[in-house]
């Protein structure tokens, strides 16, 4: 694969990933038992992990969208958070799960959620695939949490750099001199 040559080391394999997805499919499922649940995916990294956790749930559920962006074209977020496309339905009478890649500074969670929860959702959580604490700035902790990763800039599986990488089977650390 020629975008190989990018990547510094490879941080989770294919079936590290399907490991992942796996269990929280299968914590998802428990949890969510009888109750009205509304997968929200936010576009455009989570769309691979959404696609393979909602397979893994054994439930009933309904997924939306949403695009949101703070990062433009760098490797630290802006901190402002432009809503790209909302949700199209009510989310009133669902048990709203958002469907996260990462879960970096928190900054854009922590908006997204407060403003879901004035929409009055039965109950809110968050799925994050990733989480990085070491560059937590809000106050905001995922419900659900794949794997915890240390600070370094990620790419694949969904993960991007200025749009490049997604397409990546693995998620892998992306050259520093690729962005420096």
């Amino acid at each position: 694969m020629p975008m190989k040559k990018d990547i510094e080391k490879v941080l989770f394999s294919e079936e590290q990933i399907a490991q992942i997805v796996d269990r929280l499919g299968a914590t998802i499922t428990k949890d969510y038992e009888n109750k009205n649940l509304l997968l929200v995916g936010i576009l455009k990294g989570s769309v691979i992990f959404m696609a393979d956790l909602m397979r893994k749930i054994n439930l009933p559920c309904k997924i939306e969208f949403m695009a949101l962006s703070s990062y433009g074209a760098s490797t630290r977020s802006s901190g402002v958070v432009r809503i790209i496309k909302d949700l199209s339905i009510d989310i009133e009478d669902y048990d709203v799960l958002i469907i996260e890649d990462i879960l970096d500074s928190g900054n854009t969670l922590s908006k997204l959620k407060a403003m879901l929860e004035l929409r009055n959702p039965k109950s809110l959580k968050i799925c994050a695939f990733f989480d990085k604490p070491e560059r937590r700035t809000a106050d905001i902790k995922a419900d659900y949490i794949g794997a915890e990763i240390p600070d370094e800039f990620i790419v694949g599986y969904g993960l991007d750099f200025t749009e490049k990488y997604r397409n990546l089977p693995y998620v892998g650390v992306i050259k520093p001199e690729l962005y420096n």
